[in-house]
């Protein structure tokens, strides 16, 4: 395998190693940060047009589907053809749509801007496809910690984008703050050009191995009982985020907390998710990764439990914003290398994208099933207690994922 890679992986000149992480990074804190900061949006839209906040969460949800339904798709198409062209056009499409957000008046406009635009852009600009660019880019020896690296600019960028949101929307209004996003993340497209893979024809060349094809890559995935079950697990994951991104700040509002404690709390979520992610990316060249992700989800369901039991301060809030920061996207470093592992970095965008998707249809429904429920009995404790749920089995189907190369009848290149 290792020789393998040394074949396919392109002549990279000036673009160094720490070049290209420190680019992709820059893209994935651009991308990431104003989507996570999506839930300070939601009472001025409900203020301003009489919407309950069913209509934004389903704008969100629409968002996580059709990233989730594009992710295969762009990740097929970067695999083909290399990453640059589909990190350009995802990052145009979301500038537009978080300018026509800007302008949306009626729920149908919403769905198109914050809803398909955006979604639909953030699969082919986000930190998604930068790792799986890290994938075919780095040498073995960078992979980890280029993961890590990759998952927690994200966070850095939440960490940024929240109070910054909070400010901007009390000092300039909502308005201009989607503007200013929406010329902020026209940064990503010379930023993508550091991250330009080789194509299909170029990579099969280099390497004198008989090329996998896609339909064969994706029947070799589904059936494979490791992958499945890894990619059933990651469901969870996505109800958990988009859940808590998109109604936390509501959350604490309806408790009796000021805006600018759900502002921090999901700054300190993504404060520590930089600490978690590297940390994860570290340990799990040592650990197993299967147990990684297990301990991860049973540590978000405990963190939830306790956060919904116990009284509600600025400090719990805080507190609970710190442990789910350590939790927070720190499984997608194991995931993606369990993906990497099992069937080699030739179809890995493509294979991630498959397991991201079954991520966002959870934050579909975490998204989504927030709005409803909270319209419907005035309260999100149903959803707590089903998102504990859910981080419980998780924990218990990764358990069972074996941690090595599928066994191919004819090499294939990695």
């Amino acid at each position: 395998m290792a020789a393998i890679d040394s074949l396919s992986r392109p002549n990279l000149g000036w673009r160094t190693p720490l070049v290209i992480v420190i680019c992709g990074s820059l893209i994935g804190m651009l991308t990431f940060g104003p989507r996570s900061s999506v839930g300070f949006f939601v009472q001025p839209f409900s203020q301003e047009y009489g919407w309950g906040r069913d209509v934004f969460a389903l704008a969100f949800a629409v968002q996580n589907l059709l990233w989730g339904i594009g992710q295969p798709f762009a990740g097929a198409v970067a695999d083909k053809f290399g990453s640059v062209r589909v990190i350009c056009i995802g990052a145009l499409m979301y500038a537009a749509g978080l300018l026509m957000m800007r302008y949306s008046t009626t729920p149908l406009e919403l769905n198109l801007s914050a809803g398909l635009l955006i979604g639909f852009g953030l699969s082919g600009c986000s930190f998604n496809l930068v790792l799986s660019a890290f994938g075919k880019l780095m040498p073995p020896e960078w992979r980890g910690i280029a993961l890590g690296a990759g998952t927690a600019a994200g966070s850095f960028g939440q960490f940024i984008f929240a109070p910054f949101t909070v400010a901007m929307i009390d000092n300039t209004g909502w308005q201009a703050t989607l503007t200013t996003f929406g010329f902020l993340m026209l940064l990503v497209v010379p930023l993508a050009m550091v991250l330009a893979t080789p194509k299909a024809d170029a990579a099969s060349a280099a390497a004198p191995v008989p090329e996998q094809s896609f339909k064969h890559a994706l029947i070799e995935a589904f059936g494979h009982r490791s992958y499945v079950l890894l990619v059933i697990g990651f469901f969870t994951c996505g109800f958990q985020l988009a859940f808590i991104t998109m109604h936390l700040p509501a959350y604490l509002i309806d408790r009796g907390l000021p805006a600018a404690v759900g502002g921090w709390v999901i700054a300190i979520i993504g404060l520590f998710n930089i600490i978690g992610s590297l940390t994860v990316g570290y340990v799990q060249g040592k650990l197993p990764k299967r147990y990684i992700l297990s301990f991860i989800y049973f540590t978000r369901a405990l963190a939830t439990v306790a956060f919904i039991m116990l009284p509600l301060t600025t400090t719990s809030a805080l507190v609970f914003g710190a442990i789910s920061g350590l939790a927070w996207l720190s499984t997608v470093p194991p995931t993606s290398s369990l993906v990497s592992l099992m069937f080699g970095t030739r179809w890995l965008a493509t294979l991630y994208g498959f397991a991201f998707f079954s991520h966002q249809v959870g934050g579909f429904l975490g998204a989504w099933l927030g709005g409803i429920v909270f319209d419907k009995f005035g309260s999100y404790t149903p959803i707590w207690w089903l998102s504990v749920l859910f981080g419980v089995l998780s924990a218990l189907i990764n358990l069972p994922i074996v941690e090595k190369p599928v066994v191919r009848a004819v090499a294939q290149p990695a």
